[in-house]
């Protein structure tokens, strides 16, 4: 099961924000929480990875070369441009100019997270935790490393806490949901999707979330319903694709089952509810 695309906090005060304005890039540093709902469901505002708006950031440091936030903020543009060396550069350039910057430290885990580096990344959740206990951002991220690493319960207790402190990102809803699927707590997994739903409603995640919790219901019509929709929004997940087709075949309905399962294979061959649902349904054919 996959969950909503993490990305980067850039949190933008006046004075460098006035500074963006007059370089030109003012519109793309609006604030980019999003799921990686990533792996781990908000879509990018691919310019802010340009090299036009890198630059763009690059001639706002040179001109306010002490402002910790500007290397913040293109630190971030260099993590969404996939340049994890020059983006990990200017998150410690920020925090060697302010170490209380908490923001920074949870944007640098992301990086370090990325390059398997978990326990730094959980060291810098910590780090930005300990400086400001109320930043929802790093408890969802933490909260990731834990599920990651089977850690379910704390994982639970730090998205439950984001959501405690009203958090608006979708992730905390969907991955506890996650959770409480796994709990077996379908009601109030469902609960927890509808909410990341509302937050993200082009998101295909929670709805095929929250699909899988119908069906562990046996609730297949809403069920049917949140796939349907998530497959409108991302045609490319293996999983919707088997989860429908696990709806045909209990209605028996083996052909169109069939090809559903043939779907997710094609996308993922290595998917086994896809490649048992086609042994399944057409004798270990296909």
């Amino acid at each position: 099961m996959t969950t909503i695309s993490s990305d980067f906090n850039v949190k933008v005060h006046g004075r460098f924000l006035r500074s963006v304005f007059f370089a030109g890039t003012l519109g793309l540093l609006a604030a980019c929480q999003t799921q990686t709902m990533n792996p781990d469901v908000v879509a990018l505002d691919a310019t802010q990875g340009s090299q036009q708006n890198i630059a763009s950031l690059t001639s706002v440091i040179a001109a306010n070369p002490n402002d910790p936030e500007g290397y913040n903020v293109r630190g971030a543009a260099y993590g969404r441009a996939g340049d994890t060396r020059k983006a990990m550069e200017d998150f410690n350039q920020a925090l060697q100019l302010n170490p209380n910057y908490y923001q920074a430290y949870a944007n640098r885990a992301l990086i370090e997270r990325s390059l398997g580096r978990q326990m730094d990344a959980l060291n810098d959740y910590n780090r930005a935790l300990q400086i400001n206990p109320d930043y929802d951002v790093a408890y969802i991220g933490r909260g990731n490393l834990y599920r990651e690493a089977g850690q379910t319960n704390d994982a639970f207790n730090d998205y439950t806490r984001a959501i405690e402190l009203n958090t608006t990102d979708p992730r905390a809803y969907h991955n506890r949901g996650l959770i409480y699927q796994r709990r077996g707590q379908q009601e109030q997994a469902i609960s927890d999707f509808t909410k990341a739903i509302s937050l993200a409603p082009k998101s295909a995640q929670p709805y095929n979330g929250r699909g899988v919790s119908y069906l562990a219901l046996s609730d297949d019509k809403n069920a049917r319903s949140d796939f349907d929709k998530a497959l409108a929004l991302d045609q490319s997940n293996a999983e919707t694709w088997a989860n429908l087709g696990l709806i045909f075949e209990r209605e028996g309905d083996y052909q169109k089952a069939a090809s559903y399962y043939q779907k997710s294979k094609a996308l993922n061959p290595n998917y086994q509810p896809a490649v048992q649902g086609v042994q399944r349904v057409l004798g270990g054919g296909a």
